[in-house]
């Protein structure tokens, strides 16, 4: 039993790459498109009043309104429909979660240029954000790269491009929309033999992020809410251990710490 165990842990420590190797297959990617499609188009009938917190019930929105006044960033699980239907996945899964916190004293132009520096999201979200440089920008236009690295069981280092346009409906209230244009997990990340994996063929802990960010100047602050849909591979028993983590964590956790240091890095401006 002693040797068996021994032999099994390189295996625990640094599992292969072809035991959790995945792809992403069109069928896969084809019910992830039809998932955004949902929700963009829910987004646009609801844009007169785009905070998801205000179209809840009287007492369950002030309740949120207060966690929200003391600090707190608020996340919630959400599962669009398509028909009264559920989405189904192929050898995939979709993570959609909703997060908002509350900025005293922050004003709507000052935030909006806080999420524009890409340069700085380095800073900013530096637990999981190791790299950031703005690629280009066009007007209300941003691409952007970013180097995410990420650590549950094992660690995972992801190159990404993001694509982000940014609205301004009136003095008050803006949003932005911004997806992924490139995810390319990282192999022996920071060795000389460092490389990408092809892209939809690695082990398949991130294959494409949304992010629909609303933003809204009111009672002393502004309101930041960001909507992030992201797709994953399914969750095989034998590599459970490993993939699950990731899965089942990482949206959720992902999505806070983002908030979290939004409202940081903006307070941090303000008192300069």
């Amino acid at each position: 039993m002693r040797l068996s165990l021994l032999l099994a842990l390189p295996l625990l420590l640094s599992p292969p790459a072809d035991l959790t190797a995945a792809e992403l297959k069109p069928a896969t990617r084809k019910a992830f498109d039809r998932y955004v499609f949902l929700v963009e188009q829910r987004l646009q009938k609801t844009n007169p009043e785009f905070l998801w917190f205000r179209h809840l019930p009287a007492e369950e929105r002030a309740r949120v309104l207060q966690r929200l006044q003391s600090g707190e960033v608020v996340t919630e699980k959400l599962l669009e429909k398509d028909a009264g239907k559920e989405v189904r996945v192929p050898d995939g899964m979709i993570h959609h979660w909703i997060a908002t916190v509350f900025i005293p004293k922050a004003d709507l132009q000052r935030t909006l240029a806080l999420l524009q520096d890409y340069d700085n999201h380095k800073n900013l979200y530096k637990t999981e954000v190791m790299d950031s440089r703005l690629i280009r920008r066009d007007g209300n236009r941003f691409r952007a790269y970013m180097r995410f690295y990420k650590k549950k069981v094992i660690g995972v280092t992801l190159n990404t491009e993001h694509a982000a346009e940014y609205v301004t409906l009136d003095p008050k209230r803006a949003y932005s929309n911004s997806h992924t244009t490139k995810i390319a997990e990282v192999e022996n990340a920071g060795e000389k033999d460092e490389r990408e994996k092809p892209m939809g063929r690695d082990n398949g802990f991130l294959w494409a992020l949304n992010s629909y960010w609303r933003l809204e100047e009111r009672d002393g602050g502004v309101y930041v809410q960001c909507e992030a849909v992201s797709l994953t591979r399914d969750i095989p028993a034998i590599v459970s251990w490993i993939v699950k983590p990731f899965v089942t964590e990482v949206p959720k956790e992902s999505l806070y710490n983002t908030l979290h240091f939004t409202r940081v890095g903006m307070q941090e401006r303000l008192k300069r």
